[in-house]
């Protein structure tokens, strides 16, 4: 997936759980629960979706470093890389 890609799985996701949020305005480097007004209950939903979305497996203890857009997309950029090529 491409960083474009990996954008659109998460601004998909952002769609199930902010519907009413205004996804074009989201600043990379702010924090997504801060600027969509969501709690920790759905930002574990996001972290669900992100990893239905890219297949990308998110430990807890990664949930952190997910916390801004930009964030979110350089982690999971990072994990699809590190994974072993396909046959």
């Amino acid at each position: 997936m491409t960083n474009t890609e990996i954008e659109r799985a998460l601004r998909e996701s952002l769609v199930e759980i902010a519907p009413e949020a205004e996804l074009t305005a989201l600043a990379g480097a702010v924090p997504l629960r801060e600027q969509l007004d969501i709690d920790s209950f759905d930002f574990l939903r996001l972290m669900v979706l992100l990893h239905e979305h890219t297949g990308v497996d998110i430990p807890e203890r990664d949930y952190g470093r997910l916390g801004t857009l930009d964030a979110a997309v350089a982690y999971l950029s990072k994990k699809l890389a590190s994974r072993p090529a396909a046959r």
